[in-house]
């Protein structure tokens, strides 16, 4: 039976012989159960044989005891499930979920994820200690300013770079039932100013640039010569020697084959002589290489193919990776210098290559099929750059 709770009935209820509850008549679901020794308790119950107790009558008052069940009966409304009933989360700081959770996986399941782990373990460094549960907005928002205006600053693309590792993570420990929700999500996005210009070479600039190249071959080949002459005075080991007119090293194939087929620095730099097909003049790019994570296939242009088979014979090995290096960062930055053209990464390069397609009246499906793209509404950057076609375009109502 249901009777209305006061402070008085609470502190009068006398032990019996076996326990015994009183249910409240104001607040659905709380009773107080009175054990023979004496011992009183707030119990809320939701369901027949679903309950927990709140605590002890002598710590919590019968308004604060109205004040939690009212909360539990409202979670089992929009929830089905009072959150005193969830079993607890497993206390876990952010270094023990990157070691035993997110590495094991990101090995396996993501491109390059050693280096996202690694990302975080460093620009997170003074997290790894922290429980997950206890990493929240002010914990990044102090993070945020720190990596921005500290010391050792970066730039607010990098700071949301990092941060966006971090939030990825996050969300596989929700999924793992290490944390109950992501405190990242709702995270307001940090403003970052996105490159407004889509940056390609111009006609002088591409000029330049192919004669820093050959310049730059040229210096190789003849300081291997000179090398070699001074090695042969001293019997000693020469090395192969660099035909005229031959690549000095692998930078420039790997200019020339990003400005004609469209690849990524990553994708070029992992493909193997497997993925290249010089009698189809085709090359392929690999799932497990590709952003988008899809199997790309691209037709080499006359430059590519004559510029792959040349390296064919000037490398001499037709197995393994086609440029077998890790980076080309420094001698991509020099070559730039030599040909004076500022503010232009590598990645450019490909957007050189769609902003030539796109000029010459290639449709922009067949772009985004070359570059890889996964959505079309990154490729209709380049529309502008075809206002032939869509004058053709407009034309055709007239007619």
């Amino acid at each position: 039976m249901r009777i209305p709770l006061t402070k008085r009935v609470v502190a009068t209820a006398q032990p019996r012989q076996r326990p015994y509850e009183l249910r409240d008549a104001q607040v659905r679901g709380l009773l107080l159960r009175v054990q023979p020794s004496g011992h009183k308790a707030w119990i809320v119950t939701w369901a027949h044989g679903k309950r927990r107790t709140l605590g002890e009558a002598t710590l919590l008052t019968l308004e604060q005891a109205r004040a939690y069940a009212s909360q539990a009966m409202a979670e089992v409304i929009q929830q089905g499930l009072p959150s005193i009933a969830k079993p607890e989360r497993p206390r876990c700081t952010l270094a023990a979920f990157l070691n035993d959770h997110y590495e094991p996986w990101a090995k396996v399941e993501l491109r390059g994820g050693q280096h996202y782990v690694e990302r975080i373990e460093i620009h997170f460094a003074g997290l790894l200690n922290r429980q997950l549960s206890d990493i929240d907005e002010a914990v990044i928002d102090r993070w945020w300013r720190a990596r921005i205006t500290g010391d050792r600053a970066v730039s607010k693309a990098t700071a949301t770079r990092d941060l966006a590792c971090l939030r990825s993570s996050l969300s596989k420990a929700v999924e793992w039932k290490l944390l109950d929700q992501n405190p990242l999500l709702g995270l307001r996005q940090k403003s970052v100013e996105s490159r407004k210009i889509i940056r390609f070479l111009s006609p002088d600039e591409e000029k330049r640039l192919r004669s820093a190249l050959i310049e730059r071959d040229q210096r190789l080949a003849a300081a291997r010569a000179s090398g070699n002459r001074w090695r042969a005075s001293r019997n000693v080991q020469m090395m192969p020697e660099i035909p005229a007119g031959s690549f000095g090293d692998h930078l420039t194939p790997v200019v020339l084959l990003a400005m004609n087929t469209g690849l990524r620095r990553g994708e070029l730099l992992s493909l193997t002589w497997a993925d290249v097909d010089l009698d189809a003049r085709m090359l392929t790019v690999r799932a497990e290489n590709a952003k988008s994570g899809r199997q790309r296939h691209i037709p080499l242009n006359t430059e590519a193919h004559t510029v792959l088979a040349q390296w064919a014979t000037r490398t001499l090995v037709t197995t393994g990776r086609v440029f077998n290096v890790a980076s080309v960062k420094k001698a991509w930055a020099g070559v730039l210098t030599s040909a004076r053209i500022g503010s232009f990464r590598f990645h450019d390069l490909r957007h050189h290559f769609a902003s030539k397609l796109a000029r010459a009246g290639v449709d922009l499906n067949t772009i985004r099929e070359l570059l890889g793209h996964a959505d079309i509404a990154i490729t209709l950057r380049y529309a502008h750059l075809c206002p032939g076609t869509l004058a053709a375009a407009v034309a055709k109502l007239a007619a």
